[in-house]
This record gives structure tokens, sequence and C-alpha cells, in this order.
């Protein structure tokens, strides 16, 4: 782990390629996978399409912030991981509001998202320490 918050030190733009790109890939599950699958899934639609809504908020910004900073990313990571980590918040209060409707896949699903964004926010807000030393 201590290599890859290195790597993303020395080169912090792409850390906002890879939480763009981690977006996309949520914003297409929910919206266009998880949703079409609804009944193996248990979270309702309207959720899940509230829940893309965020990731698509989340890729733009993130996407905004690989293209156009030049530099003093620090701000804007902070921000980001603080976006990820109220998502997973919010992820996890709808999955206990859900959890009699979520099937074990559901469940499965969400969890494992939680983690990897948690992973996300971890290495983004080493990052960010470590930018400002």
């Amino acid at each position: 782990m201590e290599n890859v918050i290195r790597y993303f030190t020395e080169h912090t733009k792409t850390l906002f390629l890879v939480d763009g790109l981690g977006a996309v890939l949520t914003t297409f599950n929910l919206f266009f996978v998880l949703s079409h699958f609804h009944p193996y899934i248990g979270m309702p639609v309207h959720v899940l399409n509230y829940l893309s809504i965020i990731g698509l908020v989340f890729m733009v910004y993130s996407f905004a912030c690989f293209l156009l900073l030049k530099g003093n990313w620090t701000p804007y990571l902070r921000a980001i991981s603080i976006g990820n980590l109220t998502y997973c918040v919010l992820t996890m209060a709808l999955v206990y509001l859900y959890l009699n409707q979520l099937t074990r896949l559901g469940v499965l699903y969400f969890v494992l998202e939680i983690v990897v964004i948690f992973l996300v926010v971890y290495v983004e807000l080493r990052v960010a320490s470590a930018s400002e030393k």
C-alpha cells in the first residue's frame, strides 16, 4: 500500500483519473446493470438511480480535476475524498434501511463497493497529507 501512496504522491493528477474511472464504473453498474437486475439485488430502482446521479457528479468532478488542474491538488483531492466518504456513509445507511429487501447478492455488491471506495479514500487522504509536506 505504501508503494501505491508513494506513486500517487508523485503522480497526484492520475489519482483523479482513477477516481473518475471508478465513478464511471459505479454509475454504470448502478444505472444500467443493477437497476436492470433489480429483482436479484433488492434495492429499489429509484434509490439506485439517485446513487448513480451522485456517481455521475463525482465522475464529472474527478475528470474535470484531472483535465483542468495544473497544481495545488490537495484541496480538490480532500474534497473528492470527503465526497466519497459521504457516499459510503449514505450507502451504508441505505443498506441498513433496505436490509430486509436486499438479497445476499445485493448486500455483497454494496459491501464490496463500500470497501473499495474506503480504500480509495484512504489513499486519497494519505496522498493529500503527503502532498502538504
